[in-house]
């Protein structure tokens, strides 16, 4: 049975340009966590279901990271979001603007490696 983190995810203050909310939502998604992530998947917030598994069938190992695209034709910046991982757990975070989301990060948050995880945005 996955275990739910809804962690308090932390958040930097440097801001990058806003994109317009026609374009492409761009970032990066890097996996820091001592698990595999194995899906992750993003949402309007608001919308009662996750959509496909970004990630499809590649897996983001500790250390790797990818550049996510969201095109899916909507005028709206802000999402919910899900990552699951490896060992079951899974961490979700809401109400993220992508449209000022540079990087998007996973991490442990306990220093023993422990299946405490916790998102982190950067704004950078």
């Amino acid at each position: 049975m996955a275990a739910t983190a809804l962690a308090a995810p932390l958040v930097s203050l440097s801001v990058k340009s806003t994109q317009a909310q026609t374009e492409n939502l761009t970032f990066t998604l890097i996996n820091r966590a001592s698990s595999p992530l194995t899906e992750f998947y993003t949402s309007p917030t608001g919308v009662n279901n996750w959509e496909r598994d970004i990630l499809g069938v590649d897996v983001l190992n500790r250390g790797e990271s990818a550049q996510v695209s969201i095109a899916d034709g909507r005028r709206t910046c802000i999402y919910d979001i899900r990552g699951i991982f490896a060992d079951g757990e899974t961490v979700e975070d809401y109400r993220v603007n992508l449209c000022d989301l540079q990087s998007y990060e996973f991490f442990d948050r306990s220093p023993n490696g422990s299946s405490d995880r916790s998102p982190v945005r950067a704004l950078w």
